[in-house]
């Protein structure tokens, strides 16, 4: 068995000069203001748009994220919706064979749960859970021997599984996601995917997501 910590990739993002030209010219369309673009001008445009809440017009551009998490999380983040999903599929998948490295690989509890591992409750909650684990790669691999197919033996696969997931979402929808997934009330592990996605985006394209940060 493998403990892993999960991790936040960009699969697909224009640049930012790109999107500002696009959002520019599809939101000017409303207001028959193209004449008004100019050097400079999409992000002061574009922050009067989300100011106004006009955020419709942001839809008109999307990102592709890989996040590698457990499937917990999963079961949360394909909640949000108008979104695409792509995701590693345990029916499919035989984590025996030697591609998987002839074991099951887990997202870590306690970084998620910022377990202070020389405290001795934590200490403890954390041992149980990783026995857990090793039971449920021991059961796995046990129903595979006797001739269980993968999608058979996932039956008793932990939520702490790791699995990979893209999600493609515009513009608008990554907003709202943030809003309820870096949200304090959010599952600490979900906020701590949540919180690496955030701060790659405000760092790439800040006037469209820098002013979420006062809300967290």
């Amino acid at each position: 068995m493998r403990v892993i910590q999960p991790s936040v990739e960009i699969i697909d993002m224009d640049s930012y000069e790109n999107i500002l030209k696009k959002i520019e010219k599809i939101g000017r369309v409303c207001y028959k203001s193209e004449g008004r673009i100019a050097e400079g001008s999409a992000e002061k445009f574009i922050k009067n748009l989300l100011t106004r809440q006009h955020e419709s017009v942001i839809e008109h551009e999307s990102i592709s994220v890989r996040f590698t998490c457990d499937r917990g999380v999963t079961h949360e983040i394909v909640r949000h919706r108008i979104a695409s999903y792509s995701q590693e599929s345990t029916r499919y998948c035989n984590y025996a064979v030697d591609k998987f490295g002839n074991e099951i690989t887990v997202i870590d509890l306690a970084t998620g749960f910022k377990y202070d591992l020389n405290d001795e409750k934590d200490k403890a909650k954390y041992d149980i859970w990783t026995k857990a684990m090793e039971d449920a790669e021991k059961h796995y691999f046990e129903l595979l021997e006797l001739g269980a197919t993968p999608e058979e033996a996932r039956s008793v696969l932990p939520n702490s599984l790791k699995t990979e997931i893209v999600v493609t979402m515009d513009l608008r929808s990554w907003r709202h996601f943030f809003r309820m997934r870096v949200d304090s009330h959010a599952h600490p592990q979900m906020r701590q995917v949540a919180r690496e996605a955030f701060d790659i985006f405000k760092e790439k394209l800040p006037v469209f997501f820098a002013d979420l940060e006062g809300e967290f």
